[in-house]
């Protein structure tokens, strides 16, 4: 009687542990993953089209030359003339806020 228990358990155990079901269920799982991370991707990119789809920046981009210094180029290459450059310059600094010095 041991042998054939013996025998049995062989047998059932020869072609692995997937051999008495469905053995491609174990690809559910990585497939699951793979997806919620291309999930979270998609997402990811739709949301920063949306936030620069205005052509504005949003408030942690630092832009990279301040209007002063872009008018100040402008005038040292003759492109305006010093009435000009004082005029915008004026207009500039009026309608700006104040910047306050950031914390850390």
């Amino acid at each position: 009687m041991s042998t054939s228990l013996t025998a049995a358990s062989i047998a059932a155990h020869a072609a692995g542990p997937w051999a008495s079901g469905p053995g491609w269920l174990f690809l559910l799982v990585p497939l699951f993953w793979i997806l919620v991370v291309a999930l979270i991707a998609v997402f990811a990119v739709r949301a920063r089209r949306a936030v620069f789809a205005d052509g504005r920046t949003p408030g942690w981009v630092q832009p990279s030359r301040s209007a002063e210094s872009s008018l100040a180029e402008r005038y040292a290459q003759g492109a305006i003339d010093e009435q000009e450059y004082r005029t915008r310059l004026e207009v500039l600094r009026s309608s700006t806020p104040p910047r306050t010095p950031r914390k850390g």
